[in-house]
């Protein structure tokens, strides 16, 4: 049997409300390809690595199911003066159904700088022995086109809905040569400065580790498991884990298990040194109404490029 375009609306977007709650409460959506772009999650990236880099990226790809999620991002952030300083700005667009969040903000990172001693590979572009401190602002627009539902005998129904937040974080790195850990809460206000009284949008909270294993054999391949988790208020917590291998900022392989019950795999090329591009595939293992999701990372970074510091 096949089901109207119009219902498949109504059904998907009623699943998603009644996940989020009649009282518009939104549970934050998390990006696998967070490995590629931390700055989205963690304004203390700003500035991490010695030259500027721009990235953009797209989830929902050749979607399956009318009204399933798309997310769009787009960040810069760049080093300033010594170093020791980073800023940068970013844009976050998610949509599914007839709910659209839109986020833009801008971030500041301070960085204390230690002595560590250092077994450089020329393709390695990121700095060890830094402890760095982000704080974040920015506006949430948060948009719901309920009247496109058609349903005309409820009141939850009955207006749109559309509301900007106002929104203040903070972030805390730390990167060595062989592990990182990084600890952000990208809201500290919540729904506090909203321009609705009726928005219920509580704090998240991201930890991200992971680790760099060098193969000693040709000084060529490194090897990265790591792990994002994420606690909301009134949700169950989520990780992410995944191991990439990567060899010598040429080309990369990965896949990864997030406990919300999918799984995922990425394959990446760096092309002609200044770009990197990231297919991503993402696989729903449970009986769940979002099915797969195709993705794509593309990042410039200026300078000297991928492949040497």
């Amino acid at each position: 049997m096949t089901i109207p375009k119009n219902t498949r609306i109504v059904l998907n977007t009623l699943l998603f409300v009644f996940a989020c709650t009649l009282s518009f409460a939104q549970q934050t959506a998390a990006f696998s390809e967070y490995n590629y772009n931390p700055f989205i999650i963690n304004s203390a990236y700003a500035g991490m690595l010695p030259t500027s880099e721009v990235t953009t990226s797209y989830s929902g790809i050749a979607r399956t199911v009318e009204g399933s999620p798309t997310n769009f991002a787009l960040s810069f952030n760049s080093p300033m003066s010594d170093g020791n300083m980073g800023f940068g700005a970013g844009f976050v667009r998610d949509q599914i159904g007839v709910t659209t969040n839109s986020n833009f903000f801008a971030a500041y990172s301070y960085k204390i700088r230690f002595d560590v001693r250092r077994k450089h590979y020329d393709w390695q572009i990121f700095e060890p022995g830094v402890l760095s401190f982000g704080i974040n602002a920015g506006v949430k627009q948060f948009q719901e086109n309920l009247l496109d539902l058609g349903i005309t005998d409820d009141a939850t129904f009955a207006q749109n809905i559309n509301a900007n937040i106002p929104t203040v974080g903070m972030g805390v790195l730390y990167n060595h040569e062989n592990f990182y850990a990084g600890l952000s809460i990208p809201n500290l206000l919540g729904d506090k400065l909203a321009s609705r009284d009726d928005l219920q949008l509580s704090q998240f909270y991201y930890g991200y580790f992971g680790y760099r294993i060098f193969m000693d054999v040709f000084n060529q391949i490194m090897i990265k498991p790591n792990l994002l988790l994420k606690y909301e208020n009134g949700a169950p917590l989520q990780a992410d884990l995944n191991l990439s291998v990567s060899f010598m900022n040429q080309f990369e392989l990965g896949g990864g298990y997030r406990t919300t019950s999918s799984v995922n795999a990425f394959a990446g090329i760096y092309l002609i040194n200044h770009f990197r591009l990231l297919y991503q595939y993402n696989m729903a293992i449970a009986n769940s109404p979002i099915r797969n999701v195709h993705g794509l990372v593309l990042s410039y970074r200026f300078g000297s490029g991928y492949r040497g510091s």
